[in-house]
Formats: C-alpha cells, structure tokens, sequence
C-alpha cells in the first residue's frame, strides 16, 4: 500500500491525517486494490452498495441506464477521487448507477462499513476519516445540483452553453478542455449526439465558441 502513499495524501477522504497514519489506517479499514482494464465494470447497478472506491491511476464513469436503453453520464473521477460513497453510507440495497474503467485503471475498495464504525482499536484518525467523508458528500451534492440545472435547460443548445460557462468560470479562462468526448458529453447533457454537433457547429458559425475535439474557447 506504501506505493500508493502519494495519490493517497491528495484524496479527499485523508485529508488532515499523518501519512504516518495512512498505512496503519488502511490496513484497520481492510482497504484492498484491484485492477481493471478499459470498458470493464468496476460497480454493476443493482449490485451491493457496500463499498467506497477510490481511484489510484486511470479514470472511472458513472453512468446510468433507462428502461429504454438511453445512457446518462453522471460524471468521471479521476486519480484521488472517491466515488460510490453516497450509497454505501446511505445503506441502500443496491447501487443505481454502474461504474465502469474508461482506461485501464486501479481501484482501491473499502468495505463503507468500517470507515463509520470506529474499530476496537480506537484509532485517533477514524473521526478525521468521517468528518472528511462527510465533507466529500457534501461537495459532491453541490456537483450534482449544478448538473440539474445543466439538464433542466429546455434546447441543446442552452444546455451545452450552461455547462462550458460552467466549465470556463470553473477554470478561470475562456479556453479550456472537457473531461469528455463528444458521445461522452452528448451523454452527460442528455441530448442526441447528432443534435449536439450541430449545435456546435451552429455556434463556431455564429462566432460564439471555437472548438476541436474536447477543447473549448468562448468568444
């Protein structure tokens, strides 16, 4: 685990804990690392909301899935970044989301469980580690009240617009790049991917935005 000491510190979930501590307390939580190549699934929907993941290379997607077929992406979580939490403090039978490698991709898993229950150890870091978990779930709850009113817009267009003008005050510049391709982000505004590049197109021709690829300048 010493190997991952570095990708730990910036997690969110280890914040405010010695890196000391940080081996000791893993091994306490049971925390294990697996592996997974691109495309497979880390977390099925329906199956057990047990465990909290933590991303220690490579990249996840959350997505969910309609009766009829139709993908919504919900987000991506990179190198640190925690996800499943909220189900598995919420103690739901199952997940309603499925999480899936976009790259090759180590996973750290800990069973949710013994991070909010303090062991027989009595470990002094186990408070920090749900104070910080609390914190993260709180951030993560304004993240996806920003996608609701991303989503809630009426056109294509109005969506796409919201969302880099989120993106732009987000980085602090008029030209960035998103973390998606176009059927990614097609998917994460919930909008067909023909009308998306249109719309795009629509709107370089217009003189509003510049783009190629995943990158973006507001003019």
């Amino acid at each position: 685990m010493k190997k991952y000491l570095e990708i730990l510190k910036k997690c969110p979930l280890f914040w405010g804990i010695g890196d000391e501590n940080i081996p000791v307390m893993l091994n306490c939580l049971g925390a294990r690392v697996e592996f997974f190549d691109k495309k497979y699934t880390v977390m099925a929907e329906g199956s057990p909301a047990r465990y909290v993941g933590i991303v220690l290379s490579g990249e996840v997607q959350v997505s969910q899935t309609d009766y009829y077929g139709n993908r919504s992406l919900l987000g991506t979580m990179g190198e640190g970044e925690v996800f499943a939490e909220a189900f598995a403090c919420a103690e739901v039978s199952s997940i309603p989301v499925t999480v899936s490698a976009s790259e090759p991709s180590e996973i750290m898993l800990i069973d949710c469980s013994h991070i909010l229950h303090t062991c027989h150890n009595n470990c002094g870091f186990h408070q920090q580690l749900i104070f910080n978990l609390m914190k993260d779930l709180a951030k993560k709850t304004i993240v996806f009240h920003q996608k609701i009113e991303i989503t809630s817009r009426r056109t294509t267009r109005e969506k796409l617009m919201t969302y880099l003008a989120m993106r732009a005050k987000e980085i602090g510049s008029d030209s960035f790049e998103i973390p998606f391709d176009r059927q990614e982000l097609a998917d994460y505004l919930e909008v067909e991917r023909s009308g998306l590049s249109a719309e795009i197109s629509k709107l370089r021709a217009e003189g509003v935005l510049e783009s190629e690829k995943n990158r973006f300048k507001l003019l």
